[in-house]
């Protein structure tokens, strides 16, 4: 089983910088343009954006 991070990621469409948690139980959305940038899936969900690095 992956462990848990959170994850620094750039939005695609308006390019903002945030933090996110991959194992997130409900979406995520861009702070600035509210796009969708995880989707939850019922166990490890599915990032929609560029991952620019992994926080430990």
């Amino acid at each position: 089983m992956e462990p848990s991070k959170f994850l620094k990621v750039k939005c695609k469409k308006c390019k903002n910088e945030q933090i996110i948690f991959n194992k997130a139980s409900t979406p995520v959305k861009c702070l600035v343009c509210e796009s969708e940038l995880l989707e939850t899936t019922g166990g490890k969900s599915k990032i929609k954006t560029s991952i620019l690095e992994v926080l430990d």
